[in-house]
């Protein structure tokens, strides 16, 4: 029998076990493995350490592979043990302790080491770097105990160190060298945002302050700086860099530089002796972000597999910022020089900023705060150097792809990319190879896409997108699966859990629903807080107040935005049917705006494109005055009630669709529900109204009212189910209001009528609206109740001076 080869792995960190796992997917039997590490741990993401700092995570969360990994694959792992030598004669690894390993193939995954600034008071008690475990226990103990911090370090370390200790509690001062914070990945602008935003929450800096020295006996008490000021300290962390850990190698014999150095297959001088990670110099380069050393892991595995066939030709990378509620993207050259140009899109009200930097019509930087979604798709074409000339006009506000609500959301923009876009910068995980994992091995949540493809394994910062992509693939489908989805990654509760507590527990805020449900972030995040506010507000009507800020920006602001920035204005208009003085009162505030574009909808109702957000409130202002309300275009609402003519001017006509749609209109606009909510009234089984795919359609006949629900004409176009026949008006209101209320009491935020049907089943949709009439009427009744506070006009509203400041233009402020 042959001997297997022999490979040992001298660091048992991210970069190295992840060049074992893709060696064991090529050649899961052709080496006898050995790990050496340091830590008495397995593999874990020393990426979330931060979340563990911060308390959102615990060790146990972040472990990547544990014991029973090892001992699966036949793997001898050595914790706690540091090789101190490499007899490369003998063709073996030496550790400190004595232990010896021989190898035919060895890997140097040694990583790096903190940067002590080596000032007077260094190495006293309390001074530490923000490294590895120890360093996290080290620090959350100083927070039980002391209660000043100061964090050396503005870069993306210490500035998620110091808000893992703030959250701990402590009283942090970030120090920095230079006048603006993470200048390695931001621009002026930006840092001056990302500053503001953590000064707001309780964050104090020192800009351009050189430490001297650490003052203290035996521990630290402050640090003094070069001017002769000083600060109180009794927990100092250096976060100011990290430098390739090359001492191993550099006693072995191997060339090194300012790591070790590898060439394109990431062999180092020594054939037998392979490098990954922090460790190493390629091309003049050293790595200390994870998706490079992952791209090297995957290139390495192929030659240590004896293919032979990938060269590493270096990374391209990108930056995010692991601070809870803060959304920040950078990558590539944002600066730019001489020879480049700028394209900037800044909104200081809602904290948006992006800026990207174009040279020969290609993309060459980006960096991005308060809005990241589009991040991937600017690095795609950054990676692809593609021309954006046919792109200009709308680059900056993303790749959003409209729908009928005028806007594009999370979900569309990342059902637009191309399969080849990288949805995971870390793991090289491309939108593709999420959805065929997801389609062929059915996967349904988070978990289990990361289980099978890396894909929001490491850093975190790309669950939303993930997320995103399992909702627009499944579909339907989502709800359907006996898998167990949480409403966000703040809670492992579901929707379900979670409204049903609100109701049972009479939990009537947020915090209340934090607290009593034991979140992990203290105020939630952009995906639980809008679901939130919504199962509150349908629960308590006249109790809880609406949070406007929980909500999505189109809903936010009352209006559509589109892709150049402006918004568009639909006024409701009953049933489809207006009058000329209506149509006057249109054209007026057209022509006294400049709006560009007038045009008719597909739900009978006019719309108004091209709105300067500044015009909207004295827009409104005239309309109200005019006699319209809001169309609620923009919301999770009732948005349009479409008839036709019906039997007041139809031959064909049985009823008078016309009259009932406006009634059914006038009764149900302005709540909220979970997802849009369309109706149609056809006066006849024609049905030029087409009822049949609405949320709720009524289709008139001879003998009195068809009612159907569930429909959708939308992408996944999908006809109604028959729910019942009533004989009047009367009843068509209330079988209405009950289904509405069901609906908003039992659906899950986002998900539509069709789909909800779909997952409880039409069945016990007809059971509780149809056959229970007892029932029936108290939904009836309890929508009639929530409409009370429900039936207001936002336009009118902010015409009169609400949330004023939303709509308000920033000064000008000359240089």
């Amino acid at each position: 029998m042959t001997r297997k080869q022999r490979l040992v792995l001298i660091g048992n960190g991210m970069a190295g076990i992840r060049t074992l796992e893709e060696l064991l997917k090529l050649v899961p039997d052709m080496y006898e493995i050995t790990v050496f590490g340091d830590e008495p741990y397995g593999n874990y993401n020393r990426i979330m350490l931060s979340p563990v700092l911060a308390g959102e995570k615990t060790v146990h969360d972040i472990m990547l592979n544990d014991d029973d990994w090892y001992a699966e694959h036949g793997i001898t792992l050595h914790k706690g043990k540091r090789v101190t030598r490499i007899d490369r004669v003998r063709r073996c690894a030496i550790a400190e302790d004595g232990t010896e390993a021989p190898y035919d193939r060895l890997i140097l995954a040694t990583g790096s080491k903190p940067f002590i600034i080596p000032v007077p008071g260094h190495d006293k008690r309390g001074v530490i770097a923000f490294r590895d475990i120890h360093d996290v226990d080290t620090m959350l103990a100083s927070s039980r105990t002391g209660r000043r911090a100061v964090v050396i370090g503005g870069g993306l370390l210490g500035l998620e160190a110091a808000n893992g200790l703030m959250k701990q509690g402590m009283e942090v001062t970030v120090v920095h060298l230079l006048a603006t914070l993470m200048e390695r990945q931001l621009d002026e602008a930006a840092a001056g945002l990302l500053m503001r935003s953590l000064e707001e929450r309780g964050m104090h800096f020192r800009l351009q302050a050189q430490t001297t020295e650490v003052l203290g006996d035996e521990r630290v008490t402050g640090v003094r700086f070069q001017d002769g000021s000083e600060l109180p300290a009794d927990l100092v962390v250096m976060a100011v860099g990290i430098r390739p850990n090359i001492e191993l190698a550099q006693q072995s014999g191997l060339y090194c530089e300012r790591g070790i150095l590898v060439n394109d297959t990431l062999q180092t001088f020594d054939p037998s002796i392979y490098a990954v990670g922090e460790c190493v110099q390629h091309r003049g380069s050293v790595y200390g972000l994870v998706a490079p050393l992952f791209e090297q892991a995957k290139v390495c595995a192929n030659h240590l597999a004896e293919y032979g066939i990938a060269k590493y030709g270096g990374s391209m990378t990108s930056t995010k910022l692991k601070v809870t509620g803060i959304d920040l993207f950078s990558a590539g050259d944002f600066n730019g020089d001489d020879s480049s140009e700028e394209m900037v899109l800044q909104d200081a009200a809602r904290g948006v900023y992006k800026k990207l930097v174009i040279r020969d019509n290609r993309i060459k930087g980006a960096v991005m705060y308060g809005d990241t979604l589009d991040g991937a798709w600017y690095f795609q074409l950054m990676r692809d150097e593609s021309d954006i000339t046919d792109l200009r006009e709308h680059l900056l506000f993303g790749q959003a792809h409209i729908g009928d609500a005028g806007h594009g959301d999370e979900t569309s923009r990342i059902t637009a990319l191309p399969d080849n876009a990288e949805i995971c910068g870390c793991n090289g995980v491309c939108k593709g190879e999420i959805v065929q994992a997801i389609t062929e091995k059915k996967l349904f949540t988070l978990e289990e896409v990361r289980a099978h493809t890396k894909a929001s394994n490491s850093c975190g910062s790309c669950t939303g997108l993930v997320e995103s992509l399992l909702a627009s693939t499944l579909g339907g489908d989502y709800s359907q699966t006996p898998s167990k989805q949480s409403i966000c990654p703040c809670t492992e509760h579901t929707h379900d859990e979670v409204r049903e507590a609100i109701h049972t527990r009479e939990l009537k805020t947020m915090p209340a629903v934090f607290e009593a449900m034991a979140w992990s972030t203290p105020d939630g995040c952009h995906t639980c807080r809008p679901a939130l506010n919504y199962y509150l507000l349908m629960n308590w009507p006249g109790e809880y107040e609406d949070d406007s800020r929980a909500r999505f920006i189109n809903e936010r602001v009352h209006a559509n935005i589109q892709k150049d920035g402006t918004y568009s204005v639909v006024p409701r208009i009953w049933g489809g049917v207006t009058t000329p003085a209506e149509l006057r009162a249109i054209a007026e505030v057209a022509e006294k705006y400049q709006v560009p574009t007038v045009k008719i909808t597909g739900g009978q109702r006019i719309d108004l494109l091209g709105v300067k957000k500044g015009d909207l409130p004295a827009m409104w202002g005239d309309l109200s005055r005019a006699g319209f309300v809001s169309g609620h275009a923009y919301g999770k609402a009732l948005r349009t009630v479409k008839t036709c003519v019906g039997s007041e001017w139809c031959r064909f006509g049985t009823q008078d669709s016309t009259g009932l749609g406006i009634a059914l209109e006038q009764q149900t606009w302005g709540t909220w529900t979970p997802h849009k909510f369309k109706i149609g009234v056809s006066g006849c089984p024609r049905n030029c109204a087409e009822a049949t795919i609405k949320d709720l359609g009524v289709v008139c006949v001879d003998s009195g009212y068809e009612l159907h629900v569930g429909g959708n004409g939308g992408v996944k176009v999908r006809a109604t189910d028959f729910l019942c026949k009533v004989a009047s008006e009367a009843e068509v209101h209330e079988y209405t209001a009950a289904f509405i209320q069901y609906y908003r009491e039992t659906a899950r935020y986002l998900e539509r009528t069709a789909p909800w049907i779909e997952r409880v089943g039409l069945s016990l949709v007809k059971q509780k609206v149809v056959e229970d009439e007892v029932g029936r009427k108290v939904l009836a009744r309890r929508f009639a109740e929530s409409q009370q506070y429900a039936q207001h006009d936002p336009w009118l509203e902010r015409a009169e001076g609400t949330d004023a400041n939303e709509y308000r233009p920033l000064n000008r402020i000359s240089a």
